[in-house]
């Protein structure tokens, strides 16, 4: 095992594990780091049982590599003792999206759950368990795919209890201020208030609901005794349906945090964190606006700049919206969990690019000459995506440039492009 600092970490993600709104929170983490070449292992089973796993691996580590700077391996891909050895040796171990249920099925089956639970209780590296994996790890864990996508009733799994050796008896809810629901309440991983109610009920004694919002991180430093929220959202300890509000930013010793799990808010007194925010008992609410943006805020905003700059007739700022929302869809490229937001992203994309022609093609004087200020940049914009093997991200440019009325042709001199004449 290569050599890190005696350090044990667990870092407990809500969501957007492998988004750029967390690529500060990985490397912080990473730069706990002290070997020059970590072991750093990526445990795949909460989404093996999907069609596009080795899609999703393959993206995981190509945004840790890019973003991060790790190269990380899967877990147990044809090596001797499977999972389980590759998490007792390694100094940085991650898993995310897919089902909580599965995970445990297979993880309690090969003896990943007790490596697990070994590792955070008595062995150094560093330990990020986002999303699905990190519904698994409290007293009980929330099958969200059986009970949202599925209709069983609200009920609790036993969960892996890696936090026990914190002394934090929780059951951890990733998503929780989830908002894609729109007309209906999706928040605490998508159960709503109402299933949410019913289930805090149903929870092992003396037990507390540890939520995470998306975007979000909690680190556990398990050799000091210190917790730290960072990210975009907050963490709530939520007991008896009394609420206690850790803003990002926020540190906490270990004991605080217990003393919120088993009393709840009248345990700690409630105090400025980072940032000026309170630690309190408040009631669940939306989150403050956050400072770092999810791609569909960076969608919303270019398209909202496209609309200003047509309005004022403006082609140069119209293109400039164009590229701020194409950097922002390859940016996201990475992104594992299983959501329409680039797809929904980049039908607004060949949106604007087909307008961005229309307004072009429709301008005073020579088409073809007026077009030649937008194109030029959009093509610009395909290669460099090409060259980088996006070759769907580049196809879009080339094909909505078509609907514009562009043909572009390939050639070894570069791109060329000419207007169809009506």
């Amino acid at each position: 095992m290569s050599r890190v600092n005696r350090c044990r970490v667990l870092a407990v993600m809500g969501s957007g594990e492998t988004s750029p709104t967390m690529v500060t929170v990985h490397r912080a983490l990473a730069g706990r780091l002290t070997a020059r070449s970590p072991a750093a292992v990526l445990l795949d089973t909460p989404y093996a049982f999907q069609e596009n796993a080795a899609d999703v691996s393959a993206r995981a580590r190509a945004y840790f590599a890019r973003s991060v700077g790790l190269d990380v391996a899967v877990a147990g891909d044809g090596a001797p003792g499977g999972e389980p050895a590759a998490v007792r040796s390694a100094d940085w171990a991650f898993s995310g999206p897919g089902s909580p249920s599965y995970a445990l099925g297979r993880w309690r089956g090969d003896g990943t759950a007790q490596a697990l639970r070994d590792r955070v209780a008595a062995r150094p590296g560093i330990t990020v368990m986002a999303s699905a994996a990190a519904a698994t790890i409290g007293c009980a864990a929330l099958p969200v795919y059986e009970i949202y996508k599925a209709g069983a009733a609200p009920h609790w799994l036993e969960g892996l209890d890696l936090l026990a050796s914190c002394g934090l008896r929780v059951a951890v809810i990733p998503h929780y201020d989830n908002t894609e629901g729109g007309t209906h309440d999706t928040r605490y991983c998508y159960l709503g208030e109402r299933r949410l109610a019913v289930l805090e009920r149903e929870l092992p004694a003396g037990a507390a609901v540890l939520g995470v919002d998306e975007h979000t991180a909690a680190i556990v430093d398990l050799d000091a005794g210190q917790v730290q929220v960072a990210g975009r959202g907050r963490v709530t300890v939520r007991r008896a349906g009394h609420s206690t509000v850790l803003p990002s930013g926020t540190e906490i010793s270990l004991a605080e945090l217990r003393a919120l799990v088993r009393h709840g808010p009248a345990a700690v007194t409630a105090r400025p964190a980072a940032g000026g925010a309170v630690v309190g008992s408040q009631p669940d609410s939306p989150a403050p606006a956050p400072a770092a943006a999810t791609l569909t805020e960076l969608t919303a905003a270019a398209a909202q700049a496209f609309d200003a700059a047509a309005a004022a007739g403006d082609a140069p700022a119209m293109a400039a919206a164009v590229l701020n929302l194409e950097q922002a869809v390859t940016d996201w490229s990475a992104d594992t969990e299983e959501d329409q937001g680039p797809a929904q992203s980049r039908a607004v994309l060949r949106g604007l690019i087909s307008r961005l022609g229309e307004f072009a093609a429709a301008a005073a004087g020579d088409p073809a000459e007026a077009l030649a200020a937008v194109a030029g940049p959009l093509l610009a914009v395909r290669s460099d995506l090409r060259a980088r093997g996006l070759f769907q991200a580049a196809d879009t440019i080339r094909d909505t440039l078509a609907a514009a009325g562009l043909q572009v042709r390939d050639t070894a001199d570069g791109p060329r492009w000419t207007l169809r004449r009506p």
